[in-house]
Formats: C-alpha cells, sequence, structure tokens
C-alpha cells in the first residue's frame, strides 16, 4: 500500500529564496509490519545472503550480565507472533549459557560482571534496500551493486551502536543461506519487527543549526512569516524557526539520503576516518516515524490504517527503540565502501 506525504504548509523557498539551491531529496521508506521474503526491500526481513559468505558478528566486549539479563530471542519473536527461523539445523539457543557453565567449573570466579566466554555474538538484519525501490542507493565505484543490508548488534555501547554494511548484485546471489547465525537474547528496542516498504520521495531543506547565521536570522524573523499567502499557526510566533524546523526541512521517520536531523547534539563533524573525506548521510534508522512536533509529515490516512499494539507508542511500526526514543543516523565515505561507516544518534 502506498502512503503519501502530505504537501508542506508553504513553499518555503518563496519566502527565502536562498534555500533553493539547498534542496536535497530523501527516500521516506514508510516501514510498516508484514511478511517479507529476502527477495523484498524490508526492515528486519530476511536477508539475500550468499551461503559461502562469513555472517557479521560483533566481537565486543560483551558481559554475562548484558547477555543473560536481555530477554531471549525466541521469547522476544513469540510474544510479537514473529515467525522463527524454520529450517532444519537452525540454531538453537542452549538451555545453559556459557557464562552459567562456566560458573559451575570456576567456584572461585571474581564477584562482579564477567565478560561474555560465548565468543563473538552474530548481528541482527535491521534493513534490506533494493536499488529499484530506493534509486539514490548507488556506492561508489561498485556500478553493479544494486543491494544495501545493513545489520547491526543488539547490545547496546556507551557512544554509539554498533552496524555493519553490505552492498552487492543481487543477481549474482545464487546459492543462499538459508539459516544465518543469530544471538541467544536482545536487548530491548533491538529486534525490529518484519516490515514491508513503500518507498516515498520527498524534498528537504537543511536542519535550522546548519544554516548561515544570515539565514537563521531570517528564519527566525516573524514579520517574514508573516508576508506568506499562507497562514503561519500564530502559536510560532515566539520561535517561528520552530515551524520551519518541524514542518519544512528534514522529514522524521525512516529514510534514505537527505539532510540530518539534529537535537542531542549540535551539528558535527562527519568526516571519514581514513581519508577524511566529508561524509554522505545513507540511511536514518528512527524510533518513530513522526511524533507530536513532527505531525504534519504523518502519511495521509496512516493513522487510521496503520494500527499498533496497545501499548506500542504512536508511530513505532517497527517496534526499534534508539536511546529512548531518538534516531540512528548512518553515513558513508563517497570514496570508497571500503572505508568505515559513521554512526549517530540524534
Amino acid at each position: 500500500m502506498s502512503r503519501t506525504t502530505p504537501s508542506r504548509p508553504l513553499d518555503v523557498t518563496a519566502l527565502f529564496p536562498q534555500l533553493a539551491p539547498l534542496a536535497r531529496t530523501a527516500t521516506r521508506l514508510h516501514p510498516r509490519p508484514g511478511s517479507p521474503s529476502r527477495h523484498n526491500s524490508s526492515v528486519g526481513g530476511p536477508l539475500l545472503w550468499p551461503a559461502e559468505e562469513p555472517w557479521p558478528h560483533c566481537e565486543g566486549p560483551h558481559t554475562c550480565d548484558q547477555v543473560n539479563a536481555a530477554p531471549s530471542l525466541e521469547g522476544e519473536r513469540a510474544d510479537r507472533g514473529i515467525p522463527a527461523q524454520e529450517a532444519s539445523g537452525s540454531p538453537r539457543t542452549p538451555d545453559t549459557s556459557p557464562c552459567e557453565a562456566e560458573d559451575r567449573m570456576v567456584d572461585d570466579r571474581p564477584e562482579g560482571d564477567q565478560p561474555w566466554p560465548g565468543g563473538p555474538i552474530a548481528m541482527l538484519p535491521l534493513a534490506q534496500l533494493y536499488a529499484r525501490d530506493v534509486p539514490l542507493l548507488r556506492p561508489p565505484g561498485q556500478t553493479d551493486a544494486d543491494l544495501l543490508q545493513v545489520l547491526w548488534c543488539p547490545f547496546d555501547y556507551p557512544g554509539h551502536l554498533r552496524t555493519a554494511l553490505r552492498w552487492r548484485s543481487a543477481a549474482a546471489v545464487t546459492d543462499v543461506l538459508d539459516v544465518p547465525p543469530e544471538p541467544p537474547t536482545v536487548e530491548f528496542g533491538y529486534l525490529p519487527q518484519p516490515c514491508l516498504l513503500s518507498p516515498e520521495e520527498v524534498t528537504e531543506y537543511p536542519h535550522f543549526m546548519e544554516l548561515s547565521k544570515q539565514l537563521q536570522q531570517q528564519l527566525a524573523d516573524w514579520s517574514r512569516w508573516q508576508t506568506a499567502s499562507t497562514a503561519v499557526d500564530s502559536s510560532y510566533a515566539v520561535a517561528p524557526e520552530e515551524f520551519y524546523m518541524n514542518s519544512l526541512s528534514v522529514s522524521p521517520g525512516w529514510k534514505a539520503g537527505g539532510w540530518s536531523r539534529w537535537g542531542l547534539t549540535d551539528p558535527m563533524p562527519r568526516v571519514c576516518s581514513v581519508c577524511g573525506t566529508q561524509m554522505d548521510p545513507l540511511l536514518t534508522i528512527a524510533s518513530t516515524e513522526w511524533n507530536s512536533g513532527t505531525k504534519s509529515w504523518a502519511p495521509e490516512g496512516a493513522q487510521a490504517r496503520d494500527p499498533l499494539p496497545p501499548g506500542v507508542p504512536p508511530a513505532n511500526y517497527t517496534r526499534i527503540v534508539i536511546a529512548s526514543g531518538y534516531s540512528l543516523q548512518l553515513y558513508i565515505c563517497p570514496i570508497s565502501t571500503d572505508h568505515p561507516q559513521l554512526e549517530l544518534i540524534q
């Protein structure tokens, strides 16, 4: 089902022509719960993964307290009605965790949290995007790559989350990995609900804090907004830049490309750690598709036709919760996909 973002309340470039050359296209993904296959663009769905290619694992550090305190992957799926892996040989969570087994062997283990002895932990599929659905996704130097796969570690780390990116040609995957390895447990908010996507291209403009001082002053001048042919809500008179940020600049929710949304911090440098090149926004992984301040971006009719289970926050279709409701922004180097990606929470 297609989902369409309502037209913006006004043409902001008519009031502020300096914004016109700063316009960027973003692809809003509009994830909604469904049953994706590995041949679909999806959030939390199965990946078209080559059988001969190693599955990404997170090296940690993980601790026994961290892993054992999290709900089991099987239990989380069962609670939400998500089908478990059914193929023969599917990885199974052992009855005794490596930490418990180690406890039984070592009587004089020091008190306090211990390193997880189970080795690196398998990452979870987060998103799979085909270029046919999101044409903006074209990696530098890989003309045949038409598929982006994103995985993450289902455990929290200070400062940022840990992700893995893979670009590949879908046609080149002929022998598919049926049953990938999985983590034994997942922290709250890190298991995405399997979702299908309804990609939609929209136009964005820079966040207020990324504009020149002169343009910031103009956007903060209420008298400029009063000249608009469409009336602007007078509640924004004290801070009209809030109207710009909420309704006219950066779209909320899951998206590819576009401009960055800031709020947890001021804008910070996003440069490649290998070559020093300015990095490009790749993907925004959001806790919700919109919130109380960005309701104007809610797709038309979405609230009526996309109900959520009781207790789930509004517009939290993927069931992901990042840092109590923020978003994870991924950036890539435009020079080479071999250079590491940058992860920012905002």
